[in-house]
């Protein structure tokens, strides 16, 4: 598939797996994907599991990735993970704001922006997440929400720093649901956010930053989201725990 961007395949296992099962897992990946040259995979364990599965994928063309992480760089804040910390493990990319996080850790936009400051001065590539409830589509308030966590979580980066960050489009309806927004859904609201970022950073800043779909993304919708004009990946949930799945999204989106 001939795209100006590189498509990003990210995997989000969550709160599973534990450090034998994400190894075997991991495994199973590097031998589906070993020859995969045309897309980046990535893939963002647990906290626990980071060390293991870097030392698995050592060499190949997976990247790893972190779920989250603190906006401090040290400190007492008990239970947390900062940047410096991530890089040990060969960390190169953060989900920053997932709905998850927003909605059962009450983090704003504000918060989200001074963690992607952190993780920039870590040299660490944020995943910015965006999206809105089924209240909010229903209401016709899409744009309203999704401009609003843009400009706000995006506060404070300058473009070069915002040519290292990823957004992930991931309407909280489609989490998890088994819903999906349609192909024609997805390409309009990635085409609001590339405007979005135009308004604040310029037109050759927006163009290269990758937008990806998340939301109940599998093998058979892979190719139809994935060929959008700005849809750039996705940041798969569910089908990225078992490795069947997750290597045919990744062929599929190629």
């Amino acid at each position: 598939m001939d795209k100006e961007r590189k498509l990003l395949i990210a995997g989000n296992w969550k709160m599973n797996k534990t450090v034998a099962e994400a190894v075997s897992l991991v495994e199973g990946l590097v031998r589906e994907l070993s020859n995969v040259k045309e897309v980046d995979i990535l893939v963002c364990p647990p906290f626990t599991a980071l060390y293991a599965v870097s030392q698995k994928i050592l060499d190949t063309q997976i990247r790893l990735g972190a779920q989250t992480m603190n906006e401090n760089n040290y400190g007492a804040y008990t239970g947390e993970i900062n940047a410096g910390m991530l890089k040990e493990f060969s960390v190169r990319y953060v989900i920053l704001g997932h709905s998850e996080r927003r909605q059962y850790y009450k983090e704003d936009d504000a918060l989200i922006a001074k963690k992607a400051l952190a993780a920039h001065a870590a040299a660490l590539k944020p995943i910015i997440c965006v999206g809105e409830t089924l209240a909010q589509r229903e209401a016709g308030q899409a744009e309203a929400v999704i401009g609003k966590q843009v400009e706000g979580s995006l506060a404070g980066l300058s473009a070069d720093q915002m040519e290292e960050t990823v957004i992930a489009y991931e309407p909280v309806w489609a989490i998890g649901t088994g819903k999906t927004a349609t192909s024609a859904q997805a390409q309009e609201i990635h085409q609001f956010i590339r405007k979005t970022l135009a308004k604040m950073f310029g037109e050759a800043v927006a163009k290269k930053v990758r937008i990806l779909y998340g939301g109940s993304v599998k093998p058979a919708n892979a190719r139809e989201l994935m060929s959008q004009p700005d849809v750039d990946g996705g940041l798969v949930g569910g089908a990225a725990l078992e490795v069947r799945s997750f290597s045919d999204i990744v062929k599929n989106s190629i």
